[in-house]
């Protein structure tokens, strides 16, 4: 039956889901306050990654003792805006909670793997049907450390990846200069994961499946939804700052913006913004040939076709708070160190600077599936660090929930119902659910 979808958000998970639900026959208008691929969205700043090794969630076991030292050091690589701190308190508990255990972990990346394992292969169709294919670049995703004691020490990171079917190849210093010359020479061990991805612009990509979409025959309106009408549990319209949308059904793949929409449609969800940011350098005197993460400033450092872009950070705040520029100088300070061949002074107009909101849940996945109030609501957003790379799978995820058909993997682990106790009562913890396919 061809429906009427409004779908809410024009990230890389609304894009991706207004194009699964067209392929259905579903009449779809996608609602989007902003251009979409602009910089309102995190889909625009993120790090650029496509991984199926992004399975470690960032709530592991023993972070609470390190809480203190994040609320002490304003420039660490996670840090907590003391005056937030008691708004923040209940997401922090469940974030620590989720991570108490390394069965908990271990459950958690099990959800996120099913999300990620064919995400490459996902994304390089996805940019194929919408004329953009040279966006998508699969060449590998590399990880580099100091010494081997320095990767040993991540061993349950890599323990997680590797139960996960995560493979990859251990590279030495020789090696490592061999496959990344521009490398500092204080990097000396690498793990490179062969079948990583990577998108060379999210934001023109996000962008141009949103003008597929419209070429197949989606509607854009600019305009921000603001709820919904809602009558004996059926869905009659959104309602936005610029009017009402009548439709059959809606998805809310609104970024950190769907909390408040989730909570017109029943659902209290526990949702934050990890404030990322990025710096991106353009024409780069030295640049890494392929993606890398260095351990010891956990960022990505990606070659785009706007520049060597080095993203990271986490900061809880408020979506209202201003920016702290002194995160993206900690960024560019890395990279200068990271590459030495990039001049120690860049001018100023080669560098751009942005500040986004990862819309984060404290167990570190996605909220997926129908509204308490109306199953003609189904929610698709709180990917945190993992939604460009996840973006295609929860669409046809989405795309299965509104048919009414089984989907490939359970979707228990991200039920907006594990969030209706204040701390998750063994009936609702998510983690304790099979999450292979179905």
């Amino acid at each position: 039956m061809s429906l009427h979808i409004v779908v809410i958000g024009a990230g890389i998970v609304g894009a991706a889901s207004a194009l699964e639900l067209m392929r259905e026959g579903h009449r779809v208008t996608i609602l989007e306050p902003g251009e979409p691929g602009h910089e309102q969205a995190a889909s625009y700043g993120n790090g650029a990654w496509i991984s199926p090794a992004s399975v470690v969630p960032m709530s592991m076991p023993g972070l609470w003792r390190k809480v203190p030292g994040y609320l002490l050091d304003p420039l660490g690589p996670l840090t907590i805006r003391v005056s937030e701190f008691p708004r923040l308190l209940p997401w922090l508990m469940r974030f620590i909670h989720a991570g108490a255990t390394v069965a908990k972990v271990e459950a958690t990346a099990r959800a996120l793997s099913a999300l990620l394992r064919d995400s490459p292969a996902r994304h390089s169709k996805l940019a194929e049907e919408a004329g953009v294919p040279s966006f998508i670049k699969q060449n590998g995703l590399l990880y580099v450390y100091p010494d081997r004691s320095a990767f040993e020490a991540e061993a349950l990171a890599w323990k997680l990846r590797r139960d996960n079917g995560v493979i990859w190849c251990e590279l030495n210093a020789e090696q490592l200069r061999a496959k990344e010359p521009s490398l500092s020479d204080r990097y000396r061990f690498g793990a490179l994961v062969e079948a990583g991805a990577h998108c060379v612009d999210p934001g023109r990509y996000v962008a141009a499946l949103v003008d597929h979409a419209q070429s197949l025959g989606a509607k854009v309106i600019k305009a921000r939804a603001i709820g919904f009408d809602l009558r004996a549990g059926r869905l009659q319209a959104v309602h936005t700052d610029m009017g009402e949308i009548p439709c059959d059904r809606a998805v809310v793949a609104a970024g950190i913006q769907s909390k408040l929409l989730a909570l017109q449609a029943g659902d209290r969800v526990s949702l934050e913004s990890e404030r990322g940011y990025h710096v991106v350098i353009s024409n780069p005197e030295a640049a890494p040939c392929i993606p890398v993460m260095p351990s010891d400033g956990k960022m990505a450092n990606t070659l785009t076709l706007k520049g060597l872009r080095a993203s990271g950070q986490v900061e809880l705040a408020s979506v209202s708070a201003p920016p702290d520029w002194r995160r993206a100088t900690i960024l560019l300070d890395h990279a200068l160190r990271t590459y030495p061949q990039l001049p120690r002074k860049i001018p100023e107009e080669r560098i751009s600077r942005w500040m986004g909101h990862r819309p984060s849940t404290p167990d570190g996945l996605p909220v997926i599936g129908a509204a308490r109030a109306s199953a003609d609501i189904v929610y698709a957003f709180g990917h945190g660090h993992v939604g460009l790379a996840t973006g295609p799978a929860t669409a046809s995820l989405v795309a299965g929930i509104l048919a009414g058909r089984p989907s490939f993997c359970s979707l228990s682990a991200y039920a907006p119902s594990r969030f209706r106790g204040w701390m998750w009562g063994r009936a609702s913890i998510p983690h304790e659910q099979s999450t292979s396919h179905a």
